[in-house]
């Protein structure tokens, strides 16, 4: 896959609050994939990636998945600041299409 299948939010899947549920915004507002300004809202279903470098062939590959936008409520000194957490009900795979569990 050189290119991501639709409009994605980034999330940087090692900003991890709990195993399901990861940092993804500060403001209300998040650029996605294509250049376009998503608003964000409480219980908005997500889609997201996170570059994971390159295949063989030098074509871009990613981590996928989707999620439901939950209000960060985390007190932790390293989150303060972030409004947005994304919580991931879905993780695809490239190589089954996107869409496909990853098991």
């Amino acid at each position: 896959m050189d290119k991501l299948d639709r409009p994605r939010l980034y999330v940087d899947f090692n900003e991890m609050l709990e195993p399901d549920l990861y940092l993804l915004a500060r403001d209300d507002e998040k650029v996605d994939s294509s250049g376009a300004v998503v608003s964000l809202s409480e219980g908005m279903r997500v889609y997201v990636y996170e570059p994971e470098g390159e295949d063989d062939n030098g074509i871009p590959r990613y981590l996928l998945a989707t999620g439901i936008v939950e209000k960060n409520t985390a007190t932790y000194a390293w989150v303060v600041g972030v409004r947005w957490c994304c919580r991931i009900d879905r993780w695809e795979s490239e190589e089954d299409g996107a869409g496909a569990m990853r098991t």
